[in-house]
This record gives structure tokens, sequence and C-alpha cells, in this order.
């Protein structure tokens, strides 16, 4: 069939449609003929669409438009389960997938573009006013619609939302060491030790949850961090690596806790080198949710804000070891942390804290002038006594 300039149709071919419209198809690498999803008023449109498939082939740009027909929900199952993801992760990612991006979880993957993803999002934020469960949820979204991206599923990522994806966490709450001693008497004899280890450890809750008797080096006060114990979605505790390399460490425990710990021992913690240090009253690993009642009790009769939580002691003892003169890098070794980017998030500075900062400076801008006057007085002294007044 010629075309409308005369020439002979090399690519594709062109049918006239009882509405009066034409219809392009043409032939895929495969050799499969598709047709255009839509049709064109005059057989040079038809045309010229069908030249513009022809060089995509040619150079290698080609997308099969049936491509992207792959359902959200399974492909995304997939995507979490081909990655070694750790078990607490996982069990974030799926909630995400079941909690927020629901919406999304009967279109396929085509369907899902970027005016859509901003029409999710702010119904989201309406909806939830959660803004940093919505930013992981975006986050999560993106990297699997990347690699579908990679998959060739998609030409193209439908995320683009400039800092959707980032999180501003509030300033961290610290505690004073008044008020860790409140909390560690109101939530308990059995507990009072791992608020204290949560504040001047300052280990992390799934750490505190992994020690062994092992680990404890009552003489010496030594902690030997080397293994964390999260708890997963289901109650269970799974027993794995710490956080990160750095995470495996030894700390060195402030004298005050020895009588706390030599206490915890004696009376609490499980028999035996490979006894768990913490355990709930029927001698089984303690649970968050049944902590996590203890504490919010503990919380209340200290008057603590609502806000405050056990994780949040955890920068308390940063901020005091700042205080009493600690470096980044001792902030990173003690809290187990492999960046500086990690540990400067403890690096809190409050007003107390700026006073103390504007004292240091008064101090040693006074001594450096006083130092400096005392040398003017003496070479005046010098040069008079040189001049023999």
């Amino acid at each position: 069939m010629a075309n409308s300039r005369g020439r002979r149709r090399r690519f594709g071919a062109i049918r006239r449609l009882p509405s009066g419209r034409y219809q392009a198809r043409y032939p895929g690498p495969d050799g499969v003929m598709r047709p255009a999803p839509f049709t064109f008023e005059t057989t040079a449109d038809a045309d010229d669409w069908l030249a513009e498939r022809q060089t995509e082939i040619r150079r290698g740009d080609w997308r099969d438009p049936d491509a992207g027909a792959v359902g959200f929900r399974a492909y995304s199952e997939k995507w979490v389960e081909e990655r070694e993801l750790a078990p607490l992760t996982q069990d974030l990612y799926r909630y995400l997938l079941d909690k927020h991006l629901f919406a999304l979880a009967d279109l396929d993957l085509d369907e899902i573009t970027a005016p859509r993803v901003r029409e999710w999002r702010a119904e989201r934020l309406r909806l939830t006013g959660a803004k940093t469960i919505t930013a992981k949820a975006y986050r999560l979204l993106k990297a699997i619609m990347e690699t579908a991206v990679d998959d060739e599923l998609i030409t193209r990522n439908p995320c683009r939302i400039k800092g959707a994806g980032k999180e501003k966490a509030a300033e961290r709450r610290i505690a004073t060491v008044g008020q860790v001693d409140a909390l560690a008497n109101a939530v308990g004899m059995r507990w009072r030790l791992m608020v204290y280890l949560g504040a001047y450890g300052p280990l992390r809750p799934e750490e505190l949850a992994g020690l062994r008797r092992r680990d404890v080096d009552l003489d010496n006060l030594r902690l030997r961090v080397r293994l964390a114990e999260p708890e997963r979605m289901n109650g269970r505790r799974i027993q794995g690596d710490t956080k990160s390399e750095a995470g495996t460490r030894t700390v060195i425990l402030p004298a005050f806790l020895r009588r706390e710990l030599r206490w915890h021992l004696e009376s609490y913690a499980q028999p035996g080198p490979d006894g768990l240090l913490f355990v709930g009253e029927k001698g089984a690993p303690f649970r968050r949710s049944t902590f996590g009642r203890k504490w919010r009790k503990a919380r209340e009769v200290v008057g603590m804000p609502e806000g405050f939580r056990f994780y949040d002691l955890r920068h308390t003892g940063h901020t005091l070891s700042t205080r009493s003169g600690a470096t980044l890098k001792d902030t990173m070794v003690r809290a187990g942390q492999s960046s500086e980017k990690a540990a400067l998030i403890y690096q809190h500075s409050d007003e107390e804290r700026q006073e103390e900062v504007a004292a240091g400076l008064d101090a040693t801008v006074q001594k450096a002038r006083e130092e400096a006057a005392r040398k003017v007085a003496g070479k005046r002294s010098g040069t008079d006594l040189a001049r023999g007044e």
C-alpha cells in the first residue's frame, strides 16, 4: 500500500476504519503486530507515527507497550522477597505496602503516573497527617518504581516530588539525671537497670534484649555487645547481628552502676553463661508491649511528656557524655555508630549547654586578654627601667 506521499510503505500498515479514521499497526522486534493506542485523522498522521516507532526500534529505544501491564501488588511483593532485607525492614516494608500504599495495589505499573502519585501522597497527608510515615512510604514506592524502570517495564519513574521522601525529625528530647533516676524507680526493680543502660550505656533496645550473663564483666564494669535481638511485629524476637560492625563493641560503664548491675545479676538474670540479662516476670524474653505498658506508666508517674520514648534515653546519655568532654569519635564508639552523620544527631545543644559554651568562650577570651595585658605591662615596665624612670 502506498502512503500519502506516493511512496510505498516499508514499515507497518494503515487501514481506513468505517468511522473514516485510520488505524496504524507495526511489527515489534519480536515480530508481533501491535496497533497504535489511538486512531488518526489522516494517513499522513498515521505514517508519521509509524516512522517514530521504526526509529525507536532502530535506536534500541523501543519499549513493549504491554510491559507495564504488571500488577503493582504482585510486583512489590516480589520486590521485597528478592532483597536480602533484615527481618525488621521486611516487616516495615510490608506494613507500608498494606497500610499506606494500598490505594495503588490494584493498579498496573504503567497506570501509576506522576499525577496519581501526587494525588496519593496528598490524600495520605490529609487523612493521617503523618509526614514521617508518608515519607517512608514514598521512598519505598520510589525504590520499587525505579526497579521497574531498570526492568524496562516502565520508561520513567513517576515519583518525582522534590523532598517528598525526606523526614524532618523533631528535636530529640533529653531527660535530666534526676528524671532518669525517677524513671528507673518508677518502672520497677526488674527493669531499672534497663533504664540506666539505655541512658548511660547507651544501648539500643534490641541490644539490651540480646545481652547474656557472659557479656557482663562486673569487676571491670564492662558490657560486651555482640548481637541484637529485635522484636518482629508478630511478637517474636530474632537473634542477629548488631546494626553495623561498629555496633559490636565493649561498653565501659560509669562506676555508679556497679551496684545496680550486681543487684540485677543476683535477682533477675537467667542462670548460666547464656542466660538472658533481661527477662519478663515468667522468665521468658521480655515483650515490647509488656515493657511498653510499664514505661508509659512510669513516664506518667514522673511527669515526663507523652512523646518521651525509651529510645530518647539514648539521646540523654549522648548529650551528657558530650558535656563531660566526649569527642565526636568517643560518641561514635560508645554508641556503636558507623557514621559521623548518625552520631551528630545526638550532639544536642540546648539553652543550658549554650550558656556553658558562652561561659567557656568568655573565660577563654578573658584569659587571653589578661595575658596580653600582662605582656604589655611587662614591656612598659622594662622600657621604664631602661630609661631609668
